[in-house]
């Protein structure tokens, strides 16, 4: 008796009903049931071109997964006992539309190199769609960035008020870190797009496959040279994961400052109804559960990674069946991500900001470096002025009472060159105007980033 099982001509015992359960990925790896189709065309295409089977073969072929894909699509493929995974599954049903002619599609084919070639197309077209996600969040940021650029607020270092800053600037601060993420993505992308079907079980293609052929089919912009490497790399899976949970930090990151910003005790913005939940409890809570969860769930993206790399690190050469163990991690990562960056986009598009409480928690202490920096402008050096300063801070603190509240005289008993003009800089508009070098938080400065970052956006089509 023929064993129905692609690897299990040399079986005669039955596998434990347990261990078929436990070697299946059916379950998951269906994912890629539109990869695993488009990389089967192609390949009879490139058996066809090698006279391997005939055109009429080849058509046969082709129609016959073009209908296992409309399963697919339209909800009415019906996995069975024996669908081992997703290969199996596409090959089993192709037979059920065209016959024997079936078993021709896998010659000189192994699934070592077939689904790592599904992945990596996955991987691409997946990525891309991210890639599209973060290019729409950073358009937010920025369209809020120059609506509300003339809003000022407290910038924090150890979560303790330092200087005044727009509040567009701390937005662009988040736009910048999601373009570093969109360049590494496509950076990566570039990478993983190269073609490893063809490299067979690990040793090669017997037949002479036309790769190049393979490879311009199939949308990858280049060819795995060496068949080993081709079917045991999963580098581009471990970057993919490292790229997610990197994007998920500035993710956490950015919802960790609204949820403080969004408490009552800094009330500078409120979060729309619809990314809210209210406590079953006590009826006047709103919490910022949409952030909680964002900033959750970047600790379960550098979970897959970090279980990935454990699974990774200790594998021999070539295909090992501990690689079966790549796809949960990756599919749970890009799901995650996706929801991630559609729900920050939503987030920060509909909150309400309040600029006027913005400004109340803007403090004349705040201008201690300006009076600083007042004094660097008379000629005296900065290490001096920094010491005169503090000195200011520490009197007003002593009278309890506020630096612009203290006399001319006082300043002068500081130091000789304070003069009239000291009480100019006691205005929180003029200290952020003043930070005007590239990067500053000015107004001509933030605008600038705004044109750079439409510019990096419209050449990258969004």
């Amino acid at each position: 008796m023929t064993s129905a099982k692609l690897w299990g001509g040399r079986f005669t015992g039955e596998t434990d009903p347990l261990m078929d359960a436990f070697n299946a990925s059916i379950h998951f790896d269906k994912k890629m049931y539109e990869a695993d189709i488009r990389g089967s065309q192609a390949y009879a295409k490139a058996l066809s071109k090698k006279g391997i089977i005939n055109n009429d073969e080849c058509a046969t072929l082709v129609d016959g997964l073009e209908k296992v894909l409309e399963e697919w699509q339209n909800n009415t493929f019906v996995i069975k006992p024996g669908d081992e995974d997703i290969h199996t599954a596409n090959e089993r049903r192709l037979g059920e539309f065209v016959g024997s002619v079936a078993g021709k599609l896998h010659t000189g084919r192994s699934r070592n190199d077939q689904v790592t070639t599904d992945l990596r197309i996955w991987a691409r077209e997946e990525a891309r769609k991210l890639l599209g996600y973060l290019k729409q969040l950073i358009a937010v940021a920025v369209e809020r960035a120059e609506r509300e650029i003339d809003v000022l607020m407290p910038g924090y270092t150890h979560l303790q008020r330092a200087q005044p800053i727009r509040w567009s600037h701390w937005l662009l601060s988040y736009a910048w870190s999601w373009q570093a993420d969109a360049k590494r993505l496509e950076q990566i992308i570039d990478r993983l797009n190269v073609l490893p079907l063809g490299s067979g079980a690990l040793a090669g293609n017997p037949f002479n496959i036309d790769r190049g052929f393979l490879a311009q089919e199939l949308g990858f912009n280049g060819i795995i040279q060496n068949s080993l490497y081709g079917v045991s790399d999963r580098d581009y899976i471990a970057e993919l994961l490292f790229w997610a949970s990197m994007a998920m930090v500035h993710i956490s990151r950015i919802s960790e400052d609204l949820i403080i910003y969004s408490s009552g005790e800094f009330g500078f913005v409120t979060l729309a109804d619809a990314y809210s939940t209210g406590s079953s409890l006590m009826p006047q809570k709103k919490n910022p559960d949409s952030l909680e969860l964002l900033r959750g769930k970047s600790g379960r993206v550098f979970g897959q990674l970090s279980g990935f790399l454990m699974t990774y690190k200790g594998l021999p050469s070539t295909y090992n069946k501990d690689l079966q163990e790549d796809k949960e991690p990756l599919f749970d990562a890009v799901e995650t991500l996706s929801g991630s960056l559609q729900i920050t986009a939503g987030v920060l598009s509909t909150l309400t900001i309040h600029p006027q409480k913005m400004r109340q928690n803007l403090s004349i202490d705040m201008l201690a470096t300006d009076l600083a920096e007042y004094l660097v402008r008379k000629g005296v050096p900065f290490r001096e002025t920094h010491h005169i300063a503090g000195a200011a801070v520490r009197l007003a603190e002593e009278r309890n009472t506020s630096m612009s509240a203290l006399s001319l005289s006082d300043f002068k008993h500081l130091h000789t060159a304070f003069d009239n003009d000291i009480f100019e800089i006691w205005d929180f508009e003029k200290s952020v105007e003043n930070r005007s070098s590239l990067g500053g938080t000015s107004k001509q400065t933030v605008i600038e980033q705004i044109r750079i970052l439409r510019s990096w956006l419209a050449e990258h089509g969004c």
